[in-house]
């Protein structure tokens, strides 16, 4: 009987930690199982920015749109088709999001090396993380296990990603239902120090607010966004007219000066709760690192699946 008793207890303290291994995100989730992960993806996304300075921008931008829709669940890159709909055809994804056809290129070299075996929401995260590295940022060590959705939600992408519109209490909100704090919400806008915008997210900002530098807006930027619109809607400018490939602190010193380009940017130095800490990362690369870290790595464990949740996607664009 106490042999019995044992070998229950065994079964038990197994299951648990079988548990708390597939159950909860690790940075060495992939250490066995596909042990040349790392580099695989570094060196499609490093490829990638060589050939487009922008598209490390746009690969950290898919992280963001996919965690903040139902959690980090790779579901923003499925594609529509006759019979699903996916989320890029949202307001906040449609003509905007990019690098779907990178992650598909990482995708193919890491089935080649491990099939079956990595998911494409840690691509998602992975390929995140590097853009930033690559383009003069900060690292860190990303925490992996996530499954891919076997769902997408175009009304949430409508809905929960704040727009360029915004105001510092809807932007504090939005994050808020995600479990992020003001804090996180200011150092994760630091990501507009890469990228570009689309005309139409910042006509209404560069010719109906007040909050903007004169000039900057008179002739940096009117004469690349037409007042009138469906006249150049799809011109770009970059978020940070400073350093728009680096990832450094330029956009904080921008704001401090009213050249934000979109009205969502500004909100956070416009004589508010946020002021403060624009004015310390616009002084300091070193906080401003440090907590952008702390907040990718909060923001990448937003509702991810895992254990027998969802699947491992062998295409990016489709369920299995």
């Amino acid at each position: 009987m106490a042999s019995l008793t044992r070998t229950f207890a065994t079964l038990a303290l197994f299951c648990l930690l079988l548990g708390s291994t597939h159950g909860q995100l690790s940075t060495d989730y992939y250490s066995y199982s596909c042990p040349n992960l790392f580099t695989t993806v570094k060196d499609v996304v490093a490829s990638a920015i060589a050939k487009e300075a922008r598209m490390g921008a746009s690969l950290l931008r898919l992280f963001f749109h996919d965690c903040f829709v139902n959690g980090c669940d790779g579901s923003i890159l499925l594609d529509d088709t006759p019979t699903f709909t996916g989320e890029k055809t949202a307001k906040p994804n449609n003509n905007s999001v990019r690098g779907f056809e990178v992650i598909d290129q990482i995708k193919s070299a890491v089935e080649k090396a491990c099939p079956g075996v990595v998911s494409c929401a840690d691509i998602l995260a992975i390929a995140a993380r590097d853009s930033v590295v690559i383009l003069k940022g900060p690292t860190w060590d990303v925490k992996l296990g996530r499954r891919d959705s076997k769902t997408a939600s175009l009304q949430n992408a409508n809905n929960d990603i704040p727009p360029p519109t915004s105001s510092l209490s809807n932007l504090t909100s939005k994050y808020a239902a995600k479990g992020l704090s003001a804090k996180d919400m200011v150092a994760l806008s630091g990501a507009h120090t890469i990228g570009q915008a689309r005309c139409t997210n910042f006509r209404d900002h560069i010719y109906n607010d007040t909050n903007i530098e004169t000039s900057f807006a008179r002739s940096s930027l009117q004469p690349v966004c037409p007042k009138l619109t469906g006249s150049g809607d799809n011109n770009l400018a970059p978020l940070d007219t400073r350093t728009p490939t680096t990832f450094d602190n330029s956009y904080f010193k921008n704001l401090v000066i009213k050249k934000g380009l979109l009205h969502s940017d500004q909100e956070l130095f416009n004589g508010g709760s946020t002021d403060s800490q624009v004015k310390s990362y616009s002084s300091s690369s070193t906080a401003f690192f440090s907590d952008f870290v702390s907040a990718m790595i909060k923001m990448g464990d937003i509702s991810p699946l895992t254990g027998s949740n969802g699947e491992i996607r062998k295409n990016c664009r489709k369920i299995n």
